[in-house]
């Protein structure tokens, strides 16, 4: 009997994608349930909680472009996601870092363009800071999107089964 693609693919840990999405819908939840807008909370030396908006992308950009960069982003994470949906169903059930770090890319894709297409805005609260300098302000589907792409590159570049024909030239 067939086995579902679901199974046999790295579809299999879209639950890690589910985790780190609940997660970060939650934190931003929080963030706007306790934190006062643009008002930083100490939480201990070069690190705020900080509860911004970003109308843009990564780094605010775009964002002061009148409101199209809403639908225009939101089109690309959806766009994006399926691609790395069909990504996914053609890798093994394996938890390679290129597998993990797709289900991160994607958990970050979906968690942005929540916020996005509910409130055409990002909500973003970790503040990094040393003396005067503030890194950008992000959140958990941020940090899920970099990381993810750590292992991308790491898993590339580094731990990618060479094939025979590359490892005989």
């Amino acid at each position: 009997m067939h086995k579902p693609v679901f199974r046999q693919s790295g579809l299999r840990y879209l639950w890690l994608a589910g985790l780190v999405l609940v997660l970060d819908q939650f934190t931003k939840f929080l963030a706007l349930s306790y934190l006062t807008f643009a008002e930083p909370v100490a939480v201990m030396p070069h690190f705020n909680l900080t509860l911004v908006f970003n109308y843009g992308a990564a780094f605010s950009f775009l964002a002061e472009m009148g409101g199209w960069q809403r639908w225009f982003f939101s089109l690309l994470a959806i766009a994006v996601s399926v691609g790395l949906m069909f990504w996914l169903a053609k890798l093994k059930a394996k938890p390679t870092f290129e597998v993990l770090g797709l289900n991160l890319i994607l958990a970050g894709a979906i968690g942005n363009l929540i916020d996005r297409v509910l409130f055409g805005r990002v909500t973003d609260f970790l503040d990094f800071y040393y003396g005067s300098w503030h890194y950008a302000t992000f959140n958990i589907a941020d940090v899920a999107i970099s990381v993810g792409a750590a292992l991308l590159i790491m898993y590339e570049f580094f731990l990618r089964p060479k094939s025979k024909t590359t490892a005989n030239k």
